[in-house]
C-alpha cells in the first residue's frame, strides 16, 4: 500500500502534539501565576504537579492503548485524539488549579497514543526504514517542536488563554486528518490475543524485559529522556528568573532550537546512522547532550544561551537511532505491546524528573536563597 499518506498522518501527530505543547510553554509561568498567585518559583512548584499528573496517566494507559491496538488494530485508537482538543480547550477556560490538574489527567492520557501510533509507523516500515522514518516522526520524548514555541510567543500577546485554543485547533484538524488517511495495518496474520496482565505497565514491563538485550536498550532510554526531560520542566521558569524573558523570547529561544532540531533530523540522521550505526550514533548523540547540558549549566548571558542552542540540538541524533535499535529487536505483532512499554518508561521519566528539577529550580530561586556559586569565590559562571 502507498504508506506515505500514513506516514505523514503519524508525522503529524507527533509533530502536531509536539506543537501544541510547545504553543503553552512560553505562557505556562504567567498562566499558572495568573491562577494560583505567588512567584515563578511557586509556580514552578504547580508546573511540577500538573507535569507529574499528565505523566502518571500516561504511564498507566500507555500499555493498555498499545496492547488494545495489537488486539482491535491501531485505526480506532488514533482517532481518538479528538480528546487532545478537548484538553487544550478545558485548559483555554480553566481558571482554577482544580480544573487545569483535571485538564493534564486527561491529556496524559491523550498522549498515551503516541504508543499506537509509533507501532503504526513500525507496520508499515521495512527494517531499514523504521531509523529514517522514526527520524521522520522526530521521536515522542522531544516536543518542543520547531514552530510551536514561536507562535506560542506571539500568541502570548494576545493572553496566557490564546495558545490553548491554537493548541486544540491544530489537535482537531489532525483528528480529521486521520479519519481520512489512516489504513488498518492490524490484519489476522500479526492479530495479538487480548492480554489483561500485558496491558497494564508492570506486566508490560516485565514481558519486554524477557526479550534478550532489551533491559539495557530501554534503561538507556529511560535515563536519556529522564535528563532531557529538563527543558520542559524548567526551561521557561529558569529563563524567566535568570533573564527576564518575556514569554515571546521564551518562544523564540524554543523556536531556534526548534529550526536546528529539523535541521538535524532532515540532514544529519540518515547519513550519521549509515557511517557510524545505530549504536556508534546514540553515543554521539549522547556526547552532544552532556556537554550543551553542562554548558548550560554555567551561561550567564542570555545572548551566549542562544548560541549554545545548535549543539543541543545535535544531541537528537541519538533518540530515532535508539528507537530503531529497540523497534528491530521485537516482532510485528508485539509492536503495540513494545510502544506502549516504551510510552511508559517516557512517563517515569516524566513523573521523576519534573520533580527533582522543578524542586531544585524552587529551592535555589526562593527568597533568600543562596545558591552555590554565590557563595564561593571561586566558582565561575560562563558570560
Amino acid at each position: 500500500m502507498d504508506s506515505r499518506l500514513p506516514v505523514l498522518f503519524i508525522v503529524l501527530t507527533v509533530a502536531i502534539d509536539a506543537m501544541g505543547i510547545g504553543l503553552i510553554m512560553p505562557v505556562m509561568p504567567a498562566l499558572l501565576e495568573e491562577i494560583g498567585g505567588g512567584t515563578v518559583a511557586q509556580a514552578a512548584v504547580w508546573g511540577r504537579l500538573l507535569s507529574a499528573s499528565f505523566a502518571v496517566m500516561q504511564f498507566l494507559s500507555a500499555p493498555l492503548l498499545g496492547a488494545l491496538s495489537d488486539r482491535f488494530g491501531r485505526q480506532p485508537v488514533l482517532v481518538s485524539l479528538v480528546a487532545m482538543a478537548v484538553d487544550y480547550a478545558v485548559m483555554a477556560l480553566a481558571h482554577t488549579m482544580g480544573l487545569l490538574l483535571l485538564a493534564r489527567l486527561i491529556g496524559g492520557v491523550t498522549a498515551a497514543t503516541h504508543s499506537t501510533a509509533n507501532a503504526y509507523m513500525a507496520d508499515i516500515s521495512a527494517p531499514h526504514q523504521k531509523g529514517a522514518r522514526f527520524r521522520a516522526g522526530g521521536g515522542r520524548v522531544r516536543r518542543r517542536f520547531r514552530l510551536g514555541p514561536v507562535l506560542g510567543g506571539v500568541l502570548a500577546d494576545y493572553g496566557t488563554r490564546a495558545p490553548f485554543w491554537a493548541a486544540g485547533a491544530l489537535a482537531l484538524g489532525n483528528a480529521a486528518l486521520g479519519f481520512f488517511v489512516l489504513r488498518e495495518t492490524v490484519t489476522d496474520a500479526i492479530r495479538r490475543r487480548f492480554d489483561p496482565a500485558r496491558a497494564n505497565p508492570f506486566g508490560a514491563f516485565r514481558a519486554v524485559a524477557r526479550l534478550a538485550g532489551l533491559r539495557r536498550l530501554i534503561s538507556v532510554l529511560f535515563l536519556f529522556q529522564f535528563a532531557t526531560m529538563v527543558y520542559p520542566a524548567v526551561w521557561a521558569y529558569f529563563l524567566t528568573e535568570r533573564f527576564a524573558w518575556s514569554g515571546t523570547m521564551i518562544g523564540l529561544s524554543l523556536g531556534l532550537y526548534g529550526f536546528f532540531y529539523a535541521l538535524v533530523m532532515g540532514l544529519l540522521v540518515r547519513p550519521v546512522i549509515a557511517r557510524a550505526g545505530h549504536r556508534g550514533t546514540v553515543i554521539i548523540g549522547l556526547g552532544f547532550e552532556i556537554a550543551s547540558l553542562l554548558i548550560l549549566g554555567f551561561i550567564a548571558n542570555g545572548t551566549l544561551l542562544l548560541a549554545v542552542i545548535p549543539v543541543a540540538a545535535l544531541g537528537s541524533l541519538a533518540l530515532p537511532a535508539l528507537q530503531a535499535e529497540i523497534g528491530q529487536a521485537v516482532a510485528d505483532d508485539a509492536q503495540g505491546e513494545l510502544q506502549g512499554v516504551l510510552t511508559s518508561a517516557a512517563s517515569v521519566a516524566m513523573i521523576a524528573a519534573p520533580l527533582v528539577m522543578t524542586q531544585t529550580f524552587a529551592v535555589f530561586t526562593r527568597a533568600g536563597a543562596q545558591p552555590i556559586c554565590r557563595a564561593r569565590p571561586s566558582c565561575w559562571r560562563w558570560g
